[in-house]
């Protein structure tokens, strides 16, 4: 995960440079207006210019959301961005997308855009699937009760053809389900190998009634520390800064277990916000290099 809460552009661009130079294979960003949780005097970089300059940045790593807000921006403009950066990287997009939840509701309220309750926000995000996918396909979208009907097209349109692969991001069984149903893929953030392991199978079981084949994904905070004494200081740290403490938490070591048990329970990608700033390269030495641990 990039940076984008620091608040310094300078800071996201080498992060990714660096990033790149330790061979992560993804570099997502948050899409918040300020972070999630903080007041709104706090700064968050936007999302989707953040990973243009990214694009022009690196070279290898794929670059995404994680995730986009479908209430944040229309589905034609959340397609055009997409299909922008998409072309501006040579086909390394990766649209994450979500309905956000009502801890999303300062952002909304302070920038002035409209709640939707819970089940209004799934149906937004259904609709917002399918007409991306439309345009990404250039044809046009039929219209719903929440998106409006598009002739199109989309252009100039995406690289990837068909359009990058979509996302869903979401806790809920019925977001797994939907991701089943619409998506590419689905990220389960800050969930434990448990509750993963039960949604992973569970979104299997439900993209194969309609055969189809959908990856399960994990994100989240992990706060790295060379041994237990500087993990215990590194946790009461974010207390103190009043950051969220239920993230994972332990030795580099303890990391390559974990990302071990991620991998069995069916994760084909791990998407890491390093807890700290300085926690990039230990994080890279058990991450992407296990084989050799």
């Amino acid at each position: 995960m990039l940076p984008l809460f620091a608040g310094d552009t300078d800071r996201v661009l080498s992060f990714a440079r660096r990033a790149e130079e330790l061979g992560f294979h993804g570099l997502f960003a948050f899409d918040h207006l300020f972070p999630p949780g903080a007041a709104p005097d706090r700064p968050s970089i936007e999302a989707f210019a953040t990973l243009s300059a990214i694009a022009a940045v690196t070279r290898e790593p794929r670059i995404g959301t994680l995730v986009a807000r479908a209430s944040l921006r229309s589905p034609a403009l959340l397609g055009k961005l997409a299909a922008t950066v998409d072309g501006a990287s040579g086909g390394r997009m990766i649209l994450g997308v979500g309905a956000g939840d009502p801890g999303n509701a300062p952002e909304h309220i302070t920038f002035g855009l409209p709640l939707l309750g819970t089940d209004e926000r799934r149906s937004q995000l259904v609709e917002t699937i399918g007409a991306v996918r439309s345009l990404f396909r250039g044809e046009g979208w039929e219209g719903g009760a929440h998106v409006p009907a598009m002739p199109g097209p989309l252009l100039p349109p995406p690289v990837t053809v068909g359009g990058p692969p979509i996302w869903l991001g979401g806790a809920s069984d019925a977001a797994v389900r939907l991701a089943a149903e619409h998506a590419d893929a689905w990220n389960g953030w800050g969930m434990g190998t448990d509750r993963f392991t039960r949604k992973a199978a569970m979104l299997r079981e439900a993209a194969s009634v309609s055969g189809r084949a959908v990856e399960a994904t994990w994100g989240g905070i992990v706060v790295v520390g060379r041994d237990g004494d500087e993990v215990d200081e590194l946790m009461r740290e974010r207390g103190r800064k009043g950051l969220p403490t239920n993230v994972w938490s332990g030795t580099a070591r303890s990391l390559s277990r974990w990302l071990d048990e991620l991998e069995a329970a069916g994760a084909t990608w791990a998407v890491l916000g390093p807890g700290g700033p300085t926690q990039l390269e230990s994080i890279a030495v058990e991450a992407l290099h296990r084989s050799s641990a």
